[in-house]
């Protein structure tokens, strides 16, 4: 059964020099098989999740979704791989994976094939597996400031803290963001409508 699922993200480049110490990252943005979309994968509080960012025919909607509140929420920014965790000894990642072509949830796993291409496969019930290869079209993903905590890491903001203003002066003044692709992770804007998939209220909450 070959398992046809919807991903998404805007296509990025910069990621032709990725070095072979991250050809085991499953996070990034990745074309599915058909080219129909694509999906973010990011680490959110210790997990792989991934959700489309990106569809070749906007507007799609969960209509095959079994759960009737959510026949109609949009395709774009849907969670796809859920909640996914490290295979011990392995580079390998296991969770579910939800199809948006049948409205169903499979037991799966996501694999790493060097550096840009990622094995998803799916099975039901322990058997009629199926899967498929994506392509990767943008790159790695840092970890999320948004969940950086969660994993014991140290949060960092780059710069140093500002020193308050003196009683009296003007408040110092924020240039807004030049473009839709400057904005903060999680801010949807036309470059990126998805943003940090982190602070999807699906995935934040840790449900589907």
């Amino acid at each position: 059964m070959r398992l046809a699922i919807y991903t998404g993200i805007i296509l990025a480049g910069g990621f032709a020099g990725l070095t072979p110490a991250l050809a085991a990252d499953p996070t990034g943005d990745w074309r599915v098989a058909d080219g129909v979309a694509n999906i973010r994968v990011a680490q959110c509080n210790g997990s792989m999740w991934g959700a489309v960012s990106w569809e070749k025919q906007p507007g799609g909607r969960d209509e095959n979704n079994p759960d009737a509140s959510k026949k109609n929420r949009p395709t774009l920014g849907m969670p796809t791989l859920i909640n996914m965790k490290k295979t011990a000894g392995a580079e390998q990642w296991e969770g579910q994976v939800y199809n948006a072509k049948d409205g169903q949830m499979y037991s799966a796993t996501i694999t790493p094939v060097g550096t840009d291409q990622l094995e998803i496969k799916g099975c039901v019930l322990g058997f009629l597996c199926g899967g498929e290869t994506w392509t990767r079209v943008g790159p790695p993903i840092p970890l999320s400031t948004a969940n950086a905590m969660a994993k014991g890491a140290p949060k960092t903001t780059g710069a140093a803290p500002k020193a308050a203003p003196a009683p009296g002066a003007a408040a110092p003044t924020t240039a807004a963001p030049k473009s839709a692709a400057a904005a903060k992770p999680g801010q949807k804007g036309a470059a990126d409508p998805i943003g940090d998939i982190c602070l999807l209220p699906e995935i934040a909450g840790f449900a589907h």
